[in-house]
């Protein structure tokens, strides 16, 4: 076949292919216009409208108990899978209002997501709509409960913790002034004095960072966050504590995983991690960074060379304020805030933060987040470093 021939062939086969795609992006639209008619035919007059003006989640089911219109907020609370409630403990305060034809209310806890054992705090209103069409409206007290919880913990522990440095302040003052005709003695005493008061001025400012960050939920307007850009900031803001140990932070390969959530926060998070590991980690020592994916679930974990964390430990080293060896904390400047804050920050992303350890071997804390879809458009990167 001459080449003239087969140009005029491939020019009718391309003009035969776009004329296909053309009638199948044309019957794709039709079928979504039908679909979104049919919607309407079920929903009572004015009400679809109404929904999508709500800032609220909301969502309205057919007899079926499928969604037939969900608003935005119940999509990005986690309320709706697909056409199916994503919670049976919902979906059973539904089929109670349409079965009694009349509203029902209902407190419930909620599992926030796949990853994690973070919980939504809920109150459930469904209400039936003429025969079969039940709507649901969901208030996130979330939110609420977690500051209730705050405010009964914060006293009792903020006096205790600082009732130690304020103590030894009080008792530094007094022996300065008994020992002023002594150089010696006075030197001594300000230097203590000194390092309880920056010891006092840590706790303060992780415990406004601590109330700060369990006052807000990063997943009301989250944001793809890209990992290498993470670690990248995390390791550069650890520099300063791994050089005046010696500790070199050896961060993994580079990655292309996106999580979802808010960068400053989970910064926060990683760089906690990573100086806690080189605060425990003996001069000269390394600490490992890395990240990897698992069935959808992004693992970052943070390894160190340093003492270990005895058993009856592990299971508290993330609550408030808790050291398993006071004196260790003290020589290190610990508060006892760094690892819960991680766990808080964590949790309000719908991801876990786990935790091996041996006595003398080390150990390795490793988060682990929901993966998320890499944006449209790459943000630009920042400068990455391999090592501190």
């Amino acid at each position: 076949m001459r080449t003239a021939d087969l140009v005029l062939v491939a020019l009718l086969l391309g003009a035969a292919m776009g004329v296909v795609f053309t009638v199948l992006v044309q019957a794709a639209r039709a079928r979504a216009a039908a679909a979104t008619a049919v919607l309407e035919q079920h929903l009572p007059d004015g009400v679809a409208a109404v929904l999508q003006t709500l800032d609220e989640p909301a969502v309205v089911l057919d007899g079926s108990t499928s969604v037939l219109l969900a608003t935005d907020a119940a999509q990005s609370l986690g309320l709706v899978a697909g056409r199916l409630l994503a919670h049976p403990e919902v979906a059973a305060v539904v089929d109670d209002a349409r079965g009694a034809h009349e509203p029902r209310r209902a407190e419930l806890v909620l599992r926030r997501g796949a990853v994690g054992t973070a919980s939504l705090h809920v109150t459930v209103r469904a209400a039936p709509l003429g025969v079969s069409l039940v709507l649901l409206l969901v208030e996130d007290r979330s939110d609420a409960v977690r500051l209730e919880a705050v405010r009964r913990d914060f006293v009792a522990n903020v006096s205790h913790e600082l009732k130690t440095p304020i103590g030894a302040v009080g008792l530094l003052a007094e022996a300065l002034d008994s020992a002023a005709d002594d150089p010696s003695q006075v030197r001594r005493f300000a230097g203590r004095l000194t390092a309880e008061a920056g010891r006092l001025a840590s706790i303060t400012r992780e415990i406004i960072d601590f109330s700060r960050i369990q006052a807000r939920d990063p997943l009301h307007e989250p944001q793809p966050v890209a990992l290498d850009e993470l670690l990248a900031a995390a390791i550069d803001r650890s520099r300063v504590a791994a050089e005046a140990k010696s500790v070199e932070v050896v961060r993994g390969k580079r990655s292309a995983l996106h999580v979802l959530g808010d960068e400053a926060l989970l910064t926060t998070a990683l760089h906690n991690l990573i100086v806690n590991a080189v605060q425990y980690s003996p001069p000269g020592g390394h600490v490992g960074v890395g990240a990897r994916v698992r069935d959808g679930v992004v693992e970052i974990s943070v390894s160190d060379q340093g003492v270990g964390i005895a058993d009856d430990d592990l299971e508290r080293v993330f609550e408030r304020f808790y050291r398993g060896d006071p004196a260790r904390s003290r020589s290190t400047g610990g508060t006892g805030l760094g690892l819960s804050i991680v766990k808080h920050i964590v949790e309000n992303h719908g991801g876990d933060v786990r935790v091996w350890s041996r006595v003398g071997r080390g150990s390795t804390f490793t988060i682990r987040l929901p993966e998320a879809a890499a944006p449209d458009a790459a943000r630009p990167r920042r400068r990455e470093r391999e090592r501190v």
